[in-house]
């Protein structure tokens, strides 16, 4: 996974990160990407981008940033799309990557997590179909998943070696067979054991809003499951204030603040 979840609370991925470019102060309308050609994915793909708003539309936007709602207060992530650079902000702590370093700003000592298996985590599984248009992914078949009923075809995710810091993680995107419409996603976890995993959690994405002509997720709900059996719905984590723009960050928004700790790997 380039980079993913245990649930979240232990969760999957560390993303994946396309190759990072210079960041512009501002990117106007005569700076925008040209229409992508998509003709390197698999048709199911293709049509799975276009149902949420078209892979082209995604590569024009620059920074993403949505607040997650939990009870203790909402944790606000902003991300750099073309970078993967991000800060993560809570009343608490803050975190964040810029593009060198991990970092931690945490004077109460709040934060009990792992800033690098976090980095970009929640935001790989939020921004479900597009990142899967990243480099260094295979393509491939994969069964069908059934629940209540309904078959859903997919499309399985993996990774070439060394990309990412999980490159043994796997993801299966199932899809509504009459929209291609994103519904389920099931995803492996290695980070840390570098064992490749048989495991699969499932993800139900079945809450969408149109942001800034994209299709996005309104929530994420966390299923039960044996095997590829899904059951009961487990949590679910609700997003809001979701903003999508065209224009890039200052060009020290991501720098490590003043307080902060680099966190490295163990």
């Amino acid at each position: 996974m380039k980079f993913i979840p245990l649930f979240i609370f232990c969760i999957v991925i560390l993303s994946c990160k396309e190759s990072p470019k210079e960041i512009d102060k501002e990117v106007d309308a005569s700076k925008m990407i040209a229409e992508i050609d998509d003709s390197m994915y698999p048709e199911a793909l293709q049509k799975i981008f276009t149902a949420h708003g078209g892979l082209s539309a995604w590569k024009n936007k620059r920074v993403l940033s949505y607040e997650i709602v939990k009870e203790e207060g909402n944790e606000k992530q902003t991300i750099d799309l073309h970078t993967r650079n991000e800060i993560i902000e809570t009343a608490n702590f803050a975190t964040g990557y810029d593009g060198k370093e991990f970092w931690l700003k945490d004077e109460k000592e709040s934060y009990k997590g792992d800033p690098i298996f976090y980095h970009n985590l929640m935001f790989y599984f939020y921004a479900m179909p597009f990142v899967l248009a990243d480099d260094g992914i295979v393509y491939s078949e994969t069964e069908t998943l059934e629940f209540e009923g309904v078959s859903y075809p997919g499309v399985r995710i993996s990774y070439n070696d060394g990309v990412g810091v999980s490159s043994k993680d796997e993801y299966f995107l199932h899809y509504n067979p009459e929209t291609f419409q994103m519904e389920w996603l099931g995803y492996t976890v290695t980070f840390r054991s570098g064992e490749k995993s048989d495991k699969i959690s499932w993800i139900r994405y079945n809450d969408w809003t149109n942001v800034n002509d994209l299709r996005l997720s309104k929530s994420l709900t966390w299923h039960n499951y044996e095997g590829r059996e899904i059951k009961e719905a487990r949590s679910t984590r609700n997003f809001e204030n979701i903003v999508l723009s065209e224009s890039a960050k200052p060009e020290n928004f991501f720098n490590v603040p003043e307080g902060a700790k680099i966190v490295t790997r163990e």
